[in-house]
């Protein structure tokens, strides 16, 4: 489910609808605006656009405040200026954390507290590669050293890291339009064209990260009694088809890349150029394992439909400036089916929590977290993709290639 930021634009949505509008008409030419914000909306986990739109009105101008003097130790620390305003939360905590901005005398700034990232390589090897990357062409938000020249700082008992702020649209959404697309397939063959391999596949695409069977999961989620069981119980056959995709690949270089190249981390520019940001999860995947990823992830929607067109100019965009293109099979969405049950696995033990701290402590704050925690992992479990899509991107590709 995507998630609103905590000062949400309305223009933005706006703008998200038209980009998805595009992406739907390359597969349904009569796809009209109200398909597609209605669509938009169902992504944010919302009935309609006019629930959608009343979400945004009630939450404009809201988010945290960080304290002033935690906004001077940063600035000071990353040698960032003189802070000119509030630094203010800009989405709710993540898989690398907390998220900021922060305007100083000379520019804008974003920061992130960093407590719940999880290295695959560490920070100063991350940075390498974005360097590299924004050398060969890639856009992205620079990430910044501190005074002592290191990428990750602790401040006030937290880590933070910092980088440039980008002024960009929002980011995409599923299905991507073809005329986009093409971009993307350019883009990750240019990072993939860096050859920075590594010496492991990333743990989060090369395999579960829990032993646990997933009926014994679904076992553990009626116990606990929460409203979506049901729809994990209806889930399980594709995690467990997920959890066998063949490791055929795994053999092949790893190249050192950004795993989260997903539209959700790709901004517009205001000339239409692409923007990634969301490196700090960089590791290593074989080729093919990330050119399928990113096919499914670009050109699949949740409802399950195949945007075929924007498929083919993926493909065609990453031949354009690569050498060739690796081979696809069903084994290549390995590392997308290995993502998916973990996240889903994430995703059910953060809502399983949230229910027990809400059932323990009768506080506001711990029955919206339930419920926020419930719808999305509803959602993502209603809209899991399936593998009958790999086979229909296969063959939609398989002349490109």
């Amino acid at each position: 489910m995507k998630i609103l930021p905590d000062s949400p634009n309305l223009d933005h949505l706006r703008r998200q609808a038209k980009d998805l509008l595009a992406g739907l008409r390359d597969g349904e030419p009569t796809a009209s605006l109200a398909d597609a914000q209605a669509a938009l909306a169902w992504q944010y986990g919302f009935r309609a656009w006019p629930d959608l739109k009343a979400e945004v009105e009630g939450r404009r101008g809201g988010g945290d405040v960080a304290p002033s003097a935690l906004a001077a130790a940063i600035a000071e620390r990353y040698a960032l200026g003189t802070v000119t305003g509030q630094m203010r939360s800009v989405q709710r905590s993540d898989d690398l954390g907390h998220r900021w901005v922060l305007d100083t005398d000379r520019c804008r700034w974003s920061v992130s507290s960093v407590e719940n990232w999880w290295p695959i390589v560490d920070a100063a090897r991350d940075v390498e590669l974005q360097e590299a990357a924004a050398a060969a062409g890639v856009q992205l938000p620079l990430p910044v050293r501190s005074r002592t020249g290191a990428v990750v700082e602790e401040i006030d008992g937290a880590p933070w890291r910092v980088t440039q702020w980008r002024h960009s649209g929002p980011p995409l959404a599923a299905p991507v339009a073809a005329r986009i697309t093409a971009s993307v397939g350019a883009i990750l063959a240019t990072i993939h064209g860096l050859r920075f391999e590594v010496d492991r596949i990333s743990p989060w695409h090369a395999a579960r990260l829990s032993d646990e069977p997933w009926a014994q999961v679904a076992v553990r989620i009626r116990s606990a009694g929460v409203p979506w069981a049901d729809a994990f119980d209806a889930a399980v056959g594709e995690l467990e088809s997920g959890s066998r995709t063949s490791d055929r690949h795994r053999s092949t270089p790893r190249r050192r890349s950004s795993p989260t190249t997903r539209p959700a981390k790709v901004r517009r520019e205001h000339d239409g150029s692409l923007v990634v940001v969301g490196w700090e999860h960089a590791g290593g995947q074989p080729p093919a394992w990330e050119l399928a990823d990113v096919l499914a992830t670009w050109t699949i929607d949740p409802s399950g439909a195949v945007n075929l067109a924007g498929a083919r100019a993926l493909v065609e965009g990453y031949a354009s400036v690569a050498d060739g293109v690796p081979h696809l099979d069903e084994a290549a969405f390995r590392g997308f089916a290995m993502s998916m049950c973990n996240y889903v696995g994430g995703q059910v033990d953060a809502a399983l929590e949230a229910h027990r701290a809400a059932m323990t402590t009768a506080g506001r704050s711990e029955a919206a977290e339930r419920d926020f925690t419930a719808r999305s992992v509803t959602h993502l479990l209603t809209h899991l993709t399936r593998r009958s899509a790999f086979v229909r991107l296969l063959e939609a590709t398989a002349l490109v290639r």
